[in-house]
């Protein structure tokens, strides 16, 4: 039999953190619209706001609470009865609420922005959450700035909080200062020594200060953290947080070294990346993992052969597993024959080798000044160096769905959980893995072709 895998909370902060980011701020309706496609993603625990934060959050908070059944609705609040009475207000109506409190703990912040001692923060955090408690059966709580802490003070805290009622404990590195190894041996450290552990969930929130939020949250989940918090495109304070399509493919993509379910429907991710983008004005950057414009791109001639043959040469999950619609093989100089002979082929032409060698050095000349060969410019390139009637064959029958792979390239679907699927063997000669025709030609004229696509870069 199959053990069973182990579950992972997803609580998605885009709302929250990610707003925090300059130039991130939505509105009401924003805030509301894209929390409805975060219920649509699965996401277990959307945290709607900082209610005392503004009114303006407040109201938010408390529509996203009143609209959004499915996940659990969260308030952030700072440890005392304001914030967490506030909190409370916007949150009563959810039908699963989270109050979420928060204390920084490590002494630079103790003594420089909360100017009290460690008794008087142990003594702040356990009433703080008691309070919260009386109002709300599900409290979390966050000692902020954890990875600067000294380690058995943050265990005296984290212990007073569970006695208190604390049902999730979550471990922020605030500055995005840890690293993986350092980061898991401390969650392994609070699972060994602090009382009552076993009875609440241990979370992992990390930024991305030195590019390691997503590598530290995985590392929390190996040491037996089972809630990550996250946002969509990885938007948050300063250089962000750790991205939840990373972490969630990171999980599907590699089950032999992350035994672990999300309930993240990953086909909506594309969907939740685009509408913020769209919301918040802020462009995905182009090789951001997963969800940027260049994930699914391949303009390396090596790159866009491999992957019109089989697409597990070069991609390791398939577009539509994320909702990316599809691949696309970009024209550049970077470019071979063989998927330039492609595009043609999808714009009405067929060329013989000798008339596609002529396109294709006008091709890589014109690359090299303007970088990406549009269709327009393809076209009419095809009409400066040939003309129709005589140097190339329209096509009478529209190329088939499966040859149209050059700017859209389908892939086959694959289940979460299953292995990539992999093209069998026994693929008919006269077609790639795709069912495309190969060029009719000899042998050693093919080998050629591919042979000059790969001196192309890698």
């Amino acid at each position: 039999m199959t053990a069973e895998r182990a579950r992972v909370t997803v609580f998605d902060t885009t709302l929250r953190d990610g707003e925090q980011s300059p130039g991130c701020s939505m509105n009401q309706q924003e805030k509301l619209r894209l929390a409805q496609q975060l219920d649509r993603l699965g996401v277990d625990v959307i945290e709607a706001g900082f209610p005392i934060a503004s009114d303006g959050d407040f109201e938010s908070v408390k529509a996203i609470a009143m609209t959004v059944r499915r996940p659990v609705i969260a308030g952030l609040c700072r440890a005392c009865r304001p914030d967490i009475e506030r909190a409370w207000e916007a949150l009563q109506h959810a039908a699963r609420p989270r109050i979420h409190v928060f204390l920084a703990t490590s002494d630079i912040h103790l003594q420089y922005k909360l100017r009290i001692t460690r008794d008087q923060c142990v003594h702040q955090a356990r009433e703080a959450v008691a309070y919260a408690k009386s109002l709300c059966g599900d409290v979390e709580f966050s000692p902020e700035d954890a990875t600067r802490t000294d380690p058995e003070f943050l265990c005296r805290v984290l212990e007073a909080v569970v006695e208190a009622g604390a049902t999730t404990l979550n471990i922020p590195d605030t500055v995005g200062y840890t690293v993986p190894t350092e980061f898991a041996a401390l969650i392994t450290t609070i699972r060994q020594q602090v009382k009552g552990i076993e009875n609440v969930t241990i979370s992992a929130h990390c930024h991305n200060d030195l590019g390691m939020a997503v590598a530290n949250a995985l590392a929390a989940v190996g040491a037996g953290a089972r809630q990550v918090e996250c946002t969509i495109n990885g938007i948050g304070e300063r250089a962000g947080n750790a991205s939840l399509e990373e972490i969630v493919m990171a999980l599907r993509v590699r089950p032999d070294r992350y035994p672990y379910d999300t309930g993240v429907a990953s086909e909506q991710i594309f969907a939740a990346s685009q509408m913020l983008s769209d919301i918040t004005g802020v462009p995905v950057q182009p090789n951001k993992a997963i969800t940027g414009r260049n994930a699914f791109a391949h303009e390396a001639g090596i790159h866009q052969d491999g992957v019109l043959k089989n697409p597990l040469t070069y991609e390791i999950m398939t577009p539509k597993s994320v909702g990316v619609p599809d691949s696309k093989l970009v024209l550049g100089k970077h470019s071979g024959r063989h998927a330039l002979g492609m595009r043609c082929e999808q714009l009405g032409y067929q060329f013989d080798r000798r008339a596609l060698d002529d396109i294709y050095r006008r091709f890589v000349r014109l690359a090299d000044k303007i970088k990406h060969v549009e269709d327009h410019h393809l076209l009419e390139l095809i009409r400066d160096t040939h003309k129709p009637s005589t140097s190339a064959t329209p096509l009478i029958e529209p190329i088939s769905t499966p040859a149209a792979a050059v700017a859209n390239l389908p892939v086959p679907a694959v289940e979460p959980g299953k292995p990539f699927p992999i093209p069998s063997a026994h693929v008919p000669p006269t077609t790639n893995a795709f069912g495309v025709p190969l060029p009719v030609a000899a042998e050693s004229h093919h080998e050629q072709t591919q042979q000059e696509d790969y001196l192309w870069g890698v």
